[in-house]
């Protein structure tokens, strides 16, 4: 039975290679300038689910800009195709590709197929179902996508217990609970994730010359910071004592660029002083190794701090 988007997936690659031929069928995901490839059907490129490869150099990439068709014959008539990187190095003579959207119209991959061989010009008749199997799929990938966005409100409403009674942001309990949730879905569709590991600098400190009072304060101001520069999918945890979680889904390298100095700005604001480190999930490592780079990055930072002051 095909019902969900993975089964779909192999589903339409399977047909595709009865139908048309070709070496290689993918259906892929694009961040930034990675191409994930999150299903395959190959037989002979070498190309398995899980290698990432640079959209910039592809095909794809052309082709969603409308520079090439959806099906070239032989890729080596169209210098706008010849002359992707990818051509040369997977040994591409035949492509064809259509691209996987997301409800809003942004780009989600694509479903594509290529071959070491030359095909029959008439093979540009077989665009219409293509696409209409192209279309299928982005569908049945956007009905997951929105149930994945209302699972994330439900989970959020679940583990309301597993909060941090003075700052109100998950504990670590809850931490770990939609970490493992999230990589779920991050392994699943390819999604990139933002990880901060923040440690506070003056917890100790303020306990010890002004009292627990100020010292929860802190924590409270601190809790309130990292609260005002999140979305409501994402998560914000006090992981023990001066240790604080971030996690953003769905967030690229520049967009945790941004976030980093967001998170810098508003702390000042909230008059707390803090070390940071954050690191991206992509493919090939998970969330938690993900937030175990961010944690190295914030003691390093920590310990810059100290010698410097």
């Amino acid at each position: 039975m095909i019902d969900d988007f993975a089964a779909a997936s192999q589903a339409t690659m399977a047909f595709l290679r009865r139908r048309l031929g070709f070496k290689l069928w993918m259906v892929t995901r694009t961040e930034g300038d990675d191409w994930i490839v999150l299903f395959a059907d190959d037989a002979g490129y070498g190309v398995s689910p899980g290698q990432v490869l640079r959209w910039s150099d592809s095909l794809c990439a052309r082709m969603v800009m409308d520079q090439g068709p959806n099906i070239a014959p032989d890729v080596a008539k169209l210098p706008v195709y010849a002359d992707a990187p990818l051509v040369n190095k997977l040994g591409v003579r035949a492509y064809v590709g259509i691209p996987l959207r997301r409800t809003d119209g942004s780009l989600f991959g694509t479903l594509c197929g290529f071959d070491p061989n030359p095909q029959p010009p008439d093979i540009r008749e077989q665009l219409e179902m293509v696409t209409l199997l192209g279309d299928l799929l982005g569908s049945l990938l956007n009905t997951e996508l929105n149930a994945a966005d209302a699972a994330r409100r439900a989970e959020r409403a679940e583990l309301d217990a597993t909060r941090d009674a003075l700052t109100g942001l998950y504990n670590r309990r809850g931490w770990e609970m939609l970490l493992q949730r999230e990589e779920e879905r991050c392994s699943r569709y390819g999604h990139s994730a933002c990880l901060v590991s923040i440690d506070l600098d003056d917890l100790k400190f303020t306990n010890d010359t002004q009292g627990q009072a100020a010292g929860d304060a802190l924590l409270m101001r601190a809790g309130k910071a990292l609260q005002a520069v999140t979305r409501a999918c994402d998560v914000v945890a006090r992981l023990g004592g001066d240790e604080f979680g971030m996690l953003m889904v769905e967030c690229d390298y520049f967009d945790a660029q941004t976030l980093l100095m967001r998170v810098q700005e508003t702390l000042a604001a909230y008059d707390v002083r803090a070390s940071l480190g954050m690191a991206l999930r992509k493919a090939g490592y998970d969330l938690d190794e993900a937030f175990a780079m961010a944690d190295a990055e914030m003691y390093r930072a920590k310990r810059s701090r100290k010698v410097l002051n």
